[in-house]
């Protein structure tokens, strides 16, 4: 299956300054420390970043949830990993990879509120509000989108794409069909050496590469 090479929407470049950015933000909001709550696993790669990036004099602690997708039949999620932490009394900054609906944000807030954070608050590399169905407040975005399909850098479908360093808008149909229609532009290294004698592949940035993935000396006069 051809398909046209994923549109990048943030770059690891732009990914690095949006993570340092918010880290900035957050720390300047509790110098006195904060407890970071990483929603596994799409948020692990972006909560890992995220703490690097804090200043040495701002106290962080990192601690882990991963809970069921939400069911609209049983309108209900269940915690499949709980906290180890004590949050009570504490400051909580809940980091996802993206928001979209509300629901698992919702849920999660309302299970630190129930042990006593002191507060409470958001933070999300990606917000969706186009596709919000709970109300909330997502205090720290690294970026807000429209309705649109993306992977990398945590976001997947099928677990593919996890690992890709960017973050790239997909199609939607695509994806569901055939979820390994990208894996050629986001893991170029590893198709190049399959490429026919002779023939060049496509790099995510768009530019071509020469036969053993070589990228060729070309500028990219777009930036992010």
């Amino acid at each position: 299956m051809t398909v046209a090479p994923p549109a990048a929407l943030l770059t690891p470049a732009a990914v690095a300054d949006t993570v340092q950015r918010l880290a900035a933000e957050i720390a300047a909001a509790h110098p006195d420390g904060v407890v970071l709550v990483s929603v596994l696993k799409g948020a692990l790669l972006f909560t890992a970043d995220l703490v690097r990036a804090f200043p040495r004099e701002t106290p962080v602690e990192v601690d882990f949830m991963a809970i069921s997708r939400y069911a609209p039949q049983r309108g209900r999620v269940r915690i499949l990993k709980d906290l180890e932490a004590d949050v009570a009394g504490r400051a909580v900054v809940l980091v996802e990879d993206i928001v979209d609906t509300g629901l698992t944000v919702a849920f999660l807030q309302a299970q630190m509120r129930a042990r006593d954070a002191a507060s409470v608050e958001v933070c999300a590399l990606l917000d969706r509000p186009a596709r919000r169905i709970v109300p909330l407040e997502v205090r720290y975005v690294g970026r807000e989108i429209d309705d649109i399909f993306v992977l990398g850098y945590g976001l997947h479908h099928q677990d593919l794409y996890r690992n890709v360093p960017g973050v790239y808008v997909a199609d939607r149909a695509t994806v569901l069909a055939a979820p390994e229609a990208y894996l050629p532009h986001l893991y170029p290294a590893a198709f190049s050496s399959r490429s026919p004698a002779g023939s060049t592949t496509t790099t995510t940035g768009g530019e071509p590469a020469e036969p053993g993935g070589r990228v060729t000396a070309t500028r990219n006069g777009g930036g992010q």
